[in-house]
């Protein structure tokens, strides 16, 4: 018991474990009186006879490797929201009620603070965290061999999907790891984050792409310049618009035929083309 308690403060403790226990009725009325005056003594007076319980339920978490000071403080936020929601007219004790919220609030804070790397806070998967560790023994009696069979056991009796377990079961077998640790002892000057592969492009293509797009774009807008109304009419209607009409729907509309519409698009990409490539070596040379 003292290891578990020794970075608790003892005067704490001691009272806590020392407080009185509230028989039923006495329960009720504080809940009463808090429910209906915003009575904070009668707040005080149940947390304080609970909170007993709050360090009960945050030892049973005190193998996560944090600190047992800080698992308690989180238990008595439990227990301080279970207090203010209380409702007395249930009809039943709230230690059963508390219980929940006491253990919801330490769970919650190891899922934060247990690794770097958050875990998923659905329902499922906080199931899948406190209750994996005590399953793996299953895994670990299987063997190699029948580890497959073993994470579909466990997923179906914990109702999530067994590529989940295996996941789950990856994490907790390690510890995190500093990108910046040394790769071996031999080798100080080498750290694991030298090893990781970036396939993003480099900063000089990803400078050198933006540069050429945008010379792209100002020698298009300057072709475009060097068409005639009517040549820009017909390619923006032909090349830019998702429902493009037909060669003889737009002849139609210019009141000519649509070979001539077919012979002055062609004459307009042409143009673009030279003009484009025309600017494109001016803007090369700036």
């Amino acid at each position: 018991m003292k290891a578990q308690f020794s970075d608790l403060d003892r005067d704490f403790v001691k009272s806590a474990m020392n407080a009185p226990y509230l028989a039923r009725e006495d329960e009720h009325e504080l809940a009463l009186r808090w429910k209906n005056a915003q009575d904070k003594s009668a707040l005080d007076s149940i947390t304080s006879a609970h909170m007993r319980l709050a360090i009960a339920l945050a030892a049973r978490y005190r193998n996560y490797g944090l600190s047992m000071a800080d698992l308690v403080q989180e238990a008595h936020i439990g227990l301080m929201e279970a207090a203010m929601r209380f409702e007395p007219a249930r009809e039943i004790r709230f230690s059963t009620y508390a219980s929940w919220w006491i253990r919801a609030s330490i769970q919650d804070f190891i899922l934060r603070n247990w690794s770097i790397v958050r875990s998923g806070t659905s329902s499922s998967q906080k199931a899948l965290f406190f209750n994996l560790r005590r399953l793996r023994a299953k895994l670990e009696q299987a063997g190699p061999e029948k580890a497959r069979t073993a994470f579909a056991t466990i997923a179906a009796a914990l109702r999530v999907p067994a590529r989940d377990v295996e996941a789950m079961n990856t994490r907790l077998s390690g510890a995190d790891v500093s990108l910046n640790a040394p790769v071996s002892d031999e080798d100080g000057a080498s750290e694991r984050g030298d090893f990781l592969v970036d396939h993003a492009p480099l900063q000089d293509e990803v400078l050198s792409e933006a540069s050429d797009s945008a010379n792209r774009h100002e020698a298009l807008n300057m072709a475009l310049k060097k068409l005639n109304p009517r040549e820009l009419t017909i390619l923006r209607q032909r090349r830019l618009n998702e429902n493009a009409p037909t060669l003889e729907m737009l002849g139609q509309s210019l009141g000519i035929s649509k070979e001539r519409v077919r012979q002055i698009e062609n004459r307009a990409i042409e143009k673009l083309r030279l003009e484009m490539t025309r600017e494109a070596r001016k803007l090369a040379h700036n």
